[in-house]
Protein backbone atom coordinates (compact mmCIF):
# COMPACT_ATOMS: atom_id res chain seq x y z
CA UNK A 1 0.00 0.00 0.00
CA UNK A 2 1.48 3.28 -0.57
CA UNK A 3 1.56 6.27 0.97
CA UNK A 4 -1.32 7.73 -0.99
CA UNK A 5 -3.68 5.06 -0.48
CA UNK A 6 -2.78 5.08 3.38
CA UNK A 7 -3.79 8.62 3.43
CA UNK A 8 -7.30 8.18 1.59
CA UNK A 9 -7.61 5.04 3.89
CA UNK A 10 -7.45 6.94 7.24
CA UNK A 11 -9.30 10.15 6.05
CA UNK A 12 -12.07 7.91 5.18
CA UNK A 13 -11.55 6.43 8.76
CA UNK A 14 -11.55 9.41 10.42
CA UNK A 15 -14.90 10.65 8.62
CA UNK A 16 -16.91 7.53 9.18
CA UNK A 17 -15.87 7.08 12.81
CA UNK A 18 -19.14 9.30 14.51
CA UNK A 19 -20.46 6.33 16.53
CA UNK A 20 -19.44 8.13 19.65
CA UNK A 21 -20.43 9.91 22.55
CA UNK A 22 -18.64 12.69 22.10
CA UNK A 23 -19.16 13.51 18.22
CA UNK A 24 -18.88 17.03 17.90
CA UNK A 25 -20.76 17.54 14.29
CA UNK A 26 -18.67 21.06 14.23
CA UNK A 27 -15.49 19.44 14.44
CA UNK A 28 -16.37 16.61 11.91
CA UNK A 29 -17.50 19.61 9.19
CA UNK A 30 -14.53 21.49 9.64
CA UNK A 31 -12.27 18.32 9.21
CA UNK A 32 -14.05 17.32 6.24
CA UNK A 33 -12.83 20.76 4.63
CA UNK A 34 -9.69 20.49 5.69
CA UNK A 35 -9.19 16.41 4.52
CA UNK A 36 -11.00 17.61 1.29
CA UNK A 37 -8.15 20.10 0.48
CA UNK A 38 -5.47 18.18 1.95
CA UNK A 39 -6.81 14.86 -0.10
CA UNK A 40 -7.96 16.24 -3.30
CA UNK A 41 -5.20 18.88 -4.08
CA UNK A 42 -7.64 21.97 -4.22
CA UNK A 43 -6.75 25.21 -3.04
CA UNK A 44 -10.02 25.67 -0.98
CA UNK A 45 -13.15 23.89 0.15
CA UNK A 46 -16.41 24.88 1.26
CA UNK A 47 -19.46 23.14 2.75
CA UNK A 48 -23.28 23.97 2.83
CA UNK A 49 -25.76 21.81 4.28
CA UNK A 50 -29.74 22.04 4.26
CA UNK A 51 -31.46 22.75 7.78
CA UNK A 52 -35.11 21.82 9.45
CA UNK A 53 -36.52 24.36 6.78
CA UNK A 54 -35.16 23.07 3.38
CA UNK A 55 -32.53 25.74 3.39
CA UNK A 56 -28.95 25.30 2.71
CA UNK A 57 -26.60 26.88 5.33
CA UNK A 58 -23.11 27.61 5.35
CA UNK A 59 -21.74 25.00 7.67
CA UNK A 60 -17.96 25.29 7.09
CA UNK A 61 -15.48 26.62 5.03
CA UNK A 62 -11.67 25.60 4.80
CA UNK A 63 -10.31 29.57 4.02
CA UNK A 64 -12.21 33.04 4.16
CA UNK A 65 -12.46 33.67 0.79
CA UNK A 66 -14.07 30.22 0.40
CA UNK A 67 -16.09 31.14 3.02
CA UNK A 68 -17.11 34.44 1.13
CA UNK A 69 -17.75 32.73 -1.88
CA UNK A 70 -20.54 30.18 -0.54
CA UNK A 71 -22.15 32.92 1.56
CA UNK A 72 -22.33 35.14 -1.92
CA UNK A 73 -24.15 31.83 -3.24
CA UNK A 74 -26.48 31.88 -0.55
CA UNK A 75 -27.50 35.75 -1.18
CA UNK A 76 -27.69 35.39 -4.66
CA UNK A 77 -29.33 32.22 -4.48
CA UNK A 78 -26.74 31.19 -7.80
CA UNK A 79 -23.56 29.05 -7.39
CA UNK A 80 -22.43 25.54 -8.71
CA UNK A 81 -23.13 24.42 -4.94
CA UNK A 82 -26.61 24.90 -5.20
CA UNK A 83 -26.99 23.38 -8.38
CA UNK A 84 -25.07 20.38 -7.37
CA UNK A 85 -27.99 20.28 -4.06
CA UNK A 86 -30.68 20.60 -5.98
CA UNK A 87 -29.78 18.63 -9.05
CA UNK A 88 -28.59 15.80 -6.79
CA UNK A 89 -25.27 15.81 -9.57
CA UNK A 90 -21.86 17.15 -9.85
CA UNK A 91 -21.72 20.70 -11.05
CA UNK A 92 -18.62 21.61 -12.63
CA UNK A 93 -16.55 25.24 -14.09
CA UNK A 94 -13.04 24.86 -15.08
CA UNK A 95 -12.74 28.41 -16.31
CA UNK A 96 -14.45 30.50 -13.45
CA UNK A 97 -13.34 33.66 -15.69
CA UNK A 98 -14.89 32.74 -18.69
CA UNK A 99 -17.73 34.02 -20.79
CA UNK A 100 -19.80 30.67 -19.99
CA UNK A 101 -19.28 30.97 -16.22
CA UNK A 102 -20.16 34.64 -15.96
CA UNK A 103 -23.85 34.12 -17.83
CA UNK A 104 -24.44 30.80 -15.37
CA UNK A 105 -23.84 32.56 -12.84
CA UNK A 106 -23.54 36.56 -13.29
CA UNK A 107 -22.46 37.28 -9.52
CA UNK A 108 -20.65 34.57 -7.84
CA UNK A 109 -18.37 33.68 -10.87
CA UNK A 110 -16.98 37.38 -11.60
CA UNK A 111 -16.48 37.20 -7.64
CA UNK A 112 -14.51 34.10 -7.77
CA UNK A 113 -12.42 34.82 -10.35
CA UNK A 114 -11.22 38.28 -8.70
CA UNK A 115 -10.89 36.51 -5.38
CA UNK A 116 -8.27 34.57 -7.80
CA UNK A 117 -10.13 30.76 -8.14
CA UNK A 118 -9.65 29.20 -11.82
CA UNK A 119 -12.32 26.56 -11.43
CA UNK A 120 -15.03 25.53 -9.10
CA UNK A 121 -16.25 21.62 -9.07
CA UNK A 122 -19.35 21.23 -6.98
CA UNK A 123 -20.35 17.94 -5.38
CA UNK A 124 -23.96 16.76 -3.90
CA UNK A 125 -23.65 15.15 -0.58
CA UNK A 126 -25.79 12.50 -0.63
CA UNK A 127 -27.30 9.24 0.57
CA UNK A 128 -28.90 7.50 -2.44
CA UNK A 129 -31.75 10.32 -3.18
CA UNK A 130 -31.46 11.93 -0.02
CA UNK A 131 -29.48 15.15 -0.55
CA UNK A 132 -28.36 16.89 2.38
CA UNK A 133 -25.78 19.39 1.10
CA UNK A 134 -22.87 20.07 -1.12
CA UNK A 135 -19.34 20.14 -1.10
CA UNK A 136 -17.72 22.78 -2.98
CA UNK A 137 -13.90 22.59 -4.16
CA UNK A 138 -12.23 25.45 -5.17
CA UNK A 139 -8.95 25.49 -7.53
CA UNK A 140 -6.30 28.37 -7.73
CA UNK A 141 -3.71 28.29 -11.03
CA UNK A 142 -3.23 24.67 -11.32
CA UNK A 143 -5.38 21.75 -13.41
CA UNK A 144 -8.21 21.32 -12.51
CA UNK A 145 -9.04 18.21 -10.40
CA UNK A 146 -9.03 15.10 -12.94
CA UNK A 147 -11.62 12.65 -12.92
CA UNK A 148 -10.33 10.32 -10.61
CA UNK A 149 -9.53 12.92 -8.25
CA UNK A 150 -13.44 14.19 -8.80
CA UNK A 151 -14.45 10.00 -8.15
CA UNK A 152 -12.70 10.62 -4.68
CA UNK A 153 -14.44 13.56 -3.97
CA UNK A 154 -18.03 12.64 -4.49
CA UNK A 155 -17.32 9.68 -2.88
CA UNK A 156 -15.72 11.42 0.40
CA UNK A 157 -18.96 13.51 0.43
CA UNK A 158 -20.76 10.35 0.22
CA UNK A 159 -19.19 8.80 2.88
CA UNK A 160 -19.53 11.92 5.00
CA UNK A 161 -23.22 12.07 4.53
CA UNK A 162 -23.49 8.49 5.89
CA UNK A 163 -21.44 9.68 9.15
CA UNK A 164 -23.96 12.39 9.34
CA UNK A 165 -27.48 10.85 8.43
CA UNK A 166 -26.21 7.50 10.45
CA UNK A 167 -25.16 9.09 13.61
CA UNK A 168 -26.17 7.96 16.69
CA UNK A 169 -27.14 5.02 15.34
CA UNK A 170 -29.33 5.68 12.90
CA UNK A 171 -31.36 7.56 14.69
CA UNK A 172 -34.57 9.36 12.56
CA UNK A 173 -34.10 12.11 10.52
CA UNK A 174 -35.43 14.86 12.61
CA UNK A 175 -33.09 14.11 15.46
CA UNK A 176 -30.34 14.63 12.04
CA UNK A 177 -31.88 17.88 11.11
CA UNK A 178 -31.90 19.18 14.40
CA UNK A 179 -28.32 18.47 15.07
CA UNK A 180 -27.61 20.10 11.71
CA UNK A 181 -29.60 23.13 13.30
CA UNK A 182 -27.48 22.84 16.36
CA UNK A 183 -24.33 23.08 14.21
CA UNK A 184 -25.46 26.26 12.09
CA UNK A 185 -26.18 27.98 15.52
CA UNK A 186 -22.45 27.01 16.85
CA UNK A 187 -20.93 28.21 13.50
CA UNK A 188 -22.34 31.51 14.23
CA UNK A 189 -20.74 31.84 17.76
CA UNK A 190 -17.31 30.12 15.96
CA UNK A 191 -17.70 33.01 13.84
CA UNK A 192 -18.14 35.93 16.08
CA UNK A 193 -15.28 34.35 18.72
CA UNK A 194 -13.07 34.34 14.95
CA UNK A 195 -13.54 38.45 14.72
CA UNK A 196 -12.81 38.91 18.30
CA UNK A 197 -9.53 36.99 18.53
CA UNK A 198 -8.34 38.67 14.86
CA UNK A 199 -9.63 41.76 15.90
CA UNK A 200 -7.40 41.81 19.56
CA UNK A 201 -4.51 39.96 18.19
CA UNK A 202 -4.19 41.61 15.02
CA UNK A 203 -4.40 38.56 12.65
CA UNK A 204 -6.27 37.34 9.91
CA UNK A 205 -9.32 35.47 10.56
CA UNK A 206 -8.29 32.16 8.97
CA UNK A 207 -5.05 32.63 11.64
CA UNK A 208 -8.00 33.40 14.28
CA UNK A 209 -9.80 30.38 13.24
CA UNK A 210 -6.20 28.17 13.65
CA UNK A 211 -5.90 29.35 16.70
CA UNK A 212 -9.36 28.87 18.33
CA UNK A 213 -9.28 25.51 16.46
CA UNK A 214 -5.84 24.79 18.15
CA UNK A 215 -6.65 25.83 21.90
CA UNK A 216 -9.42 23.51 22.23
CA UNK A 217 -8.05 20.33 20.59
CA UNK A 218 -5.00 21.33 23.12
CA UNK A 219 -7.29 21.45 26.34
CA UNK A 220 -9.73 18.75 24.77
CA UNK A 221 -12.58 21.05 24.40
CA UNK A 222 -15.36 21.42 21.65
CA UNK A 223 -14.83 24.29 19.65
CA UNK A 224 -18.07 25.93 20.24
CA UNK A 225 -17.22 25.96 23.84
CA UNK A 226 -14.30 27.71 23.52
CA UNK A 227 -15.91 30.55 21.54
CA UNK A 228 -18.59 30.98 23.80
CA UNK A 229 -15.81 31.58 26.56
CA UNK A 230 -14.20 33.80 24.26
CA UNK A 231 -17.04 36.13 23.33
CA UNK A 232 -18.25 36.16 27.07
CA UNK A 233 -15.07 37.36 27.93
CA UNK A 234 -14.20 34.21 30.20
CA UNK A 235 -10.96 33.12 27.76
CA UNK A 236 -7.99 34.96 25.88
CA UNK A 237 -6.85 33.02 23.05
CA UNK A 238 -3.54 33.87 21.53
CA UNK A 239 -2.37 33.85 18.31
CA UNK A 240 -0.03 31.06 17.09
CA UNK A 241 2.78 33.76 17.17
CA UNK A 242 2.13 34.79 20.62
CA UNK A 243 1.51 30.92 22.07
CA UNK A 244 4.30 30.60 20.38
CA UNK A 245 6.86 32.85 22.03
CA UNK A 246 4.69 32.13 25.32
CA UNK A 247 6.33 28.74 25.41
CA UNK A 248 9.64 29.95 24.80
Amino acid sequence: MTTSDRRVRDVFVELTDTLVDDFDIIDFLDRLAARGVELLDVTACGLLLVDHRGNLNLVAASTERARLLELLQLQSSQGPCLEAYRSGRPVHCTDLSGADATARWPRFAPAAAEAGFTSVHALPMRLRTDVIGAMNLFSVGQDPPDEATIELGQTLANAATIGIVHQRALHHREMVTEQLQGALNSRILIEQAKGFVAEREGVSVDDAFVALREYARSGNSKLVEVAEAVIDGRLSVPSRERARQSEE
